[in-house]
Parts: structure tokens; C-alpha cells; sequence
């Protein structure tokens, strides 16, 4: 551990204490909504908003151990319910508002919310079955606000531990049923850490926050500035060219985006000439970045880039590549291609997925592609009402299995290939996908891309390439798969390509890759699934 990092808070609820108490009058909290208004929270602001909803769970009869469920789209109330979770020993569960209002019922019945707050606009979201659960109290957004307005301000100290949950966020989905990863107050604190050490953020930090808070990437990325007594600037969407205006008008000096909507962002009107010297970092990731996108980036924004690989079981990131690896010119360009080393407090395993079943897990040797296994106090203490899947994800011995794939440099940098589950086994030989996308991305007429296995009477499967254009530009399916055969070897290479208008993607930014192998393969079993 860094020897400059600060000691942890014990809950997510003494954060905002603490500089509601040094720095009461710093703004903490800056909400733009979708017509550009602006308000602002002081720490003092929102620590007391937030004991005022701490009091009004309490009223609705959440209380320790208990959960309460938000579908809405960003807004300070999901701050303002996390840090008021954690002083009552409550948790909170953010909804998904993309899905499907099925599948919104379906985590709503595993999650048990005792009090379920919908904002007005998503309402229809709402099936008669959530409609009718028992022991749950559906709220408006209105009548929410309503009933805090009308609590006490007094901070109810009913904090319990770090070991309490304070979030329950659902996985994507992207290979079955979600699942409600629960962090805890320990968990979610190393965020300071991570604020401190590789986002490099003070208290003169303006951070600003456009992914959705009912994900690890924007809630647990979003707590960071707070943790340091920084200033957030909260938008309700990803609105790109909004985005560029709030970066130039609130001075913004940290951000993180996954690379789709990086790639948005430099095709607004205008981008390349307006004056961005306050950037500082740019932390990216949850998706494949093109070498040509972040190069373009780094020219645009000028600041430092940062790569984070984590997932929402280790309640955000655990590795990252710091700006001083981002060089594409330099000696080491190579490390583009890697997501970075681990945070000083973290453990990182590549194990031999062959060796697992025998009850021995090995270690791959350098070079050689393992699953990632990971250990440190921010992996979380297990799913919800999912012993099984807790006890397939996590050791005796405290190991959280990723199922990703990944080789390491003798430098311990770590290099990202894929979900096993997305590999394709073309006969005898193992593809992963990502790195055949790597490949592709440095077609100059591609924006998006994704491969993914088909059906194939001689090798089982085949490598098949889903391509998006760049505005502007048609792609040539043939000239992608010359691409590959200049770099690769044959058996990676794709035999067909599809040119698609946009890819499917969950709200993380990742690539819904089930949904774009299920045409292909309906009807049949697939080996890996």
C-alpha cells in the first residue's frame, strides 16, 4: 500500500461529514438537467439534504438491513440516498430504466425493496406485478422529494459498519439473469484511494459525471470527487455535445466515458477549436478503444489519458494504465493495448481455467492467457439470494473469478483478450475475439466493431466480424478481411462481415454480444454460451 494514501473512512455516510465539517461552503454537488439548468450543493448542502433523506427512509420504514429501489435517471437523489443509506445501515438498489419493465419486476422481486421512489417520466416501467408486490411502497419522484423536504435535518447517526451493504447493483445481464452484486460500506470507500492515487484528484478537482448511476461506472466512478472534497458536476444524460459545453463552462478537470461515447464527443461541431487546458484526466473504459480513437482523442483533449478495468463485483476499477503509458509514438506504444498493473492494494492472479476444476488452480506463466482472479477489500462479499453463483465467484481463500481473459508482461502489465464466454472455438483453436477486434479497429472507415463466433458445418464455429461506419464512409467487407490475414493468422480471421448501423449495448457501454450471436444460433447449442 502507497505510503501517501490517505486512512479510509469506515462508511460511505462520514465522507460527506467530514467536509460538510472542514469545507463547508466548497460546492460538492453541481446537477445540469436536460434543459441545461444548473444547481449546486455545498457539502454542507448536501450533507444535510442527505440527513434529511436519511430521516425520511426512517419515516418510510427503511431502516437497518433494509433496501430502498430508485428508477430514475440521474439526479442528486441518487447521492443523496447513497450517503443517507449508509447512515441509516440501509442499501441501495439502483434500477436500470433501459430494461425491459419484465426485467425491471424481475430484479425488483430478488432485490425485496421495502420503499421504491419512480420518477414521474418512467413510471410506465411499472408492471401490475410490481404494482402489487407486498411489503413495498411505490413512491413519486414528487412525493419523495415532498417527504424530505419535511424531514429533520438532525444526521440520525444510525450508521452501522463497513461490513454493512450500502449498494446493490445489478450486473448487466449480457450472458443471463442479472445478478445483485451487494458492495458494502468497505467496499465503496476505496474510492478515496482511488481518487487520491491513480485519478490524481484534490480538492481543486471538478469531476464531471454523465454515465448512469445505477451503474458501478457511474456511481462508484461518481463518489470519487467527493472523496477528496471535490466538485461533481452531475448531468441527468450523455448528451455529447452538452457534454463538451459543460467541460469548457465548468471548468472540468476529470471525467470518465466508455470509448463509444469518447468517439461522440470528438464528432461535435467544433470540438478540435475550443479551449479544454482544464482537463487533466480522462479516465476511459468497460469497452475496446480503436488505437485511431484515442489517438484522435489525445490530440483533441489535450489532458492525460487513463485506461480503468474493473467490474461492478469489485465495486469499479482495480487496474489502470496511467497517462504516462499513453504514448503512441513512444518506444512502449504497445502498452495501448493493455488496460495497465494493478492498484498497489490489489492482487492479481491469471489462472489456468483447466486447472480448476482439479480443485488446484495454477497460475499461466508470463505471456501465456489465464482467467483473471482478483483479491483486495473491494471485491464484494457475494450476489444476492445466489449462493451458488457467490460460492462460482468467489474463493474459500478470498479470490473473486472474473471470468475475463488475459495474459501479463513481465512488467506486470496486464493485457485484456476477452470474456471466456464470448471465445470462439473455430475447430481445434481458440479465438478471442478482442484481439481480432484490435485488429479491425485500425480500418480507417470503422467507428464500431464486434466479433463474434457462428455456426460452421466443418469447424463448428467461424469468425464473424458486425462493423459500423464512420459517418461518411461505406465499409468494404473484403478489405476488413485482408486486414486480418496481413496480421493474423488465418484461423482468427473473419469469413464474413455484416455492416450494421449501431451496435446493441448495455448500459456500461459494453457490446450485448448474446443478442448478436442469438440469430445465428437459435435453434442450435452452443459450446460456449
Amino acid at each position: 500500500m502507497a505510503s501517501e494514501l490517505p486512512v479510509l473512512p469506515e462508511t460511505l455516510a462520514a465522507i460527506v461529514r467530514r467536509f460538510a465539517t472542514e469545507t463547508p461552503d466548497a460546492p460538492a454537488l453541481t446537477f445540469v438537467d436536460q434543459h441545461a439548468e444548473k444547481t449546486t450543493q455545498t457539502f454542507v448542502e448536501l450533507d444535510q439534504r442527505s440527513s434529511k433523506t436519511a430521516n425520511a427512509l426512517m419515516a418510510a420504514n427503511v431502516g437497518h438491513g433494509q433496501r430502498v429501489a430508485i428508477l430514475a435517471h440521474n439526479a442528486p437523489v441518487f447521492f443523496e440516498l447513497g450517503f443517507a443509506t449508509s447512515k441509516v445501515g440501509a442499501a441501495l438498489v439502483g434500477l436500470n430504466w433501459r430494461l425491459a419493465p419484465p426485467e425491471i419486476e424481475t430484479i425488483l422481486a430478488d432485490a425485496e425493496p421495502t420503499l421504491l421512489i419512480v420518477d414521474s417520466e418512467l413510471e410506465q416501467l411499472l408492471t401490475d406485478g410490481v404494482r402489487s408486490m407486498a411489503g413495498m411502497t411505490i413512491m413519486s419522484d414528487a412525493e419523495w422529494s415532498a417527504l424530505v423536504d419535511e424531514a429533520s435535518v438532525d444526521d440520525p447517526h444510525a450508521d452501522g459498519s463497513g461490513s454493512d451493504v450500502v449498494f446493490i447493483l445489478y450486473t448487466s445481464g449480457t450472458t443471463g439473469l442479472p445478478k445483485g452484486a451487494q458492495l458494502t460500506n468497505a467496499n465503496m470507500v476505496h474510492s478515496t484511494w482511488i481518487a487520491c492515487d491513480p485519478y490524481r484528484m484534490t480538492a481543486a478537482s471538478t469531476n464531471l459525471v454523465a454515465m448512469p448511476l445505477f451503474h458501478v461506472g457511474g456511481m462508484g466512478y461518481g463518489l470519487s470527487a467527493f472523496c477528496v472534497g471535490g466538485h461533481t458536476v452531475l448531468r441527468r444524460d450523455a448528451d455529447p455535445a452538452a457534454i463538451i459545453d459543460n467541460m469548457v463552462s465548468e471548468r472540468v478537470t476529470h471525467a470518465f466515458f466508455v470509448p463509444a461515447v469518447i468517439q461522440m464527443l470528438l464528432d461535435v461541431p467544433g470540438v478540435d477549436e475550443l479551449d479544454l487546458s482544464e482537463m487533466e484526466i480522462m479516465v476511459y473504459g468497460a469497452a475496446p478503444i480503436g488505437e485511431a480513437v484515442l489517438r484522435r482523442a489525445i490530440n483533441v483533449f489535450g489532458c492525460g489519458f487513463l485506461q480503468a478495468y474493473g467490474m461492478t463485483e469489485t465495486s469499479g476499477a482495480i487496474v489502470g494504465l496511467p497517462p504516462e503509458d499513453h504514448d503512441p509514438d513512444g518506444e512502449r506504444s504497445t502498452l495501448l493495448r493493455s488496460c495497465g498493473r494493478p492498484f498497489s492494494w490489489v492482487e492479481i492472479r491469471l489462472v489456468d481455467p483447466n486447472s480448476i476444476a482439479s480443485g488446484e488452480p495454477t497460475d499461466v506463466a508470463i505471456g501465456d492467457v489465464g482467467e483473471i482472479w482478483t483479491r483486495s477489500a473491494q471485491n464484494t462479499p457475494g450476489y444476492r439470494n445466489r449462493p451458488e453463483a457467490t460460492a462460482d465467484a468467489l474463493t474459500e481463500d478470498g479470490w473473486l473469478r472474473t471470468g475475463d481473459a488475459a495474459y501479463g508482461d513481465a512488467d506486470g502489465y496486464l493485457f485484456l483478450f476477452d470474456r471466456f464466454k464470448d471465445m470462439i472455438v473455430s475447430g481445434a483453436e481458440n479465438v478471442y475475439p478482442a484481439e481480432v477486434e484490435n485488429v479491425l479497429y485500425d480500418h480507417p472507415d470503422i467507428a464500431e466493431v464486434a466479433v463474434i463466433g457462428v455456426p460452421d458445418d466443418r469447424w463448428g464455429e467461424t469468425v464473424k466480424a458486425i462493423a459500423v461506419a464512420r459517418p461518411g464512409c461505406s465499409i468494404d467487407p473484403e478489405s476488413l478481411i485482408e486486414l486480418c490475414r496481413s496480421r493474423l493468422a488465418r484461423f482468427k480471421c473473419p469469413t464474413s462481415v455484416d455492416v450494421v448501423e449501431m451496435l446493441p449495448r448495455n448500459a456500461s457501454g459494453k457490446v450485448l454480444k448474446t443478442e448478436l450471436r442469438e440469430p445465428y444460433w437459435s435453434g442450435q447449442e452452443r459450446r460456449i454460451s
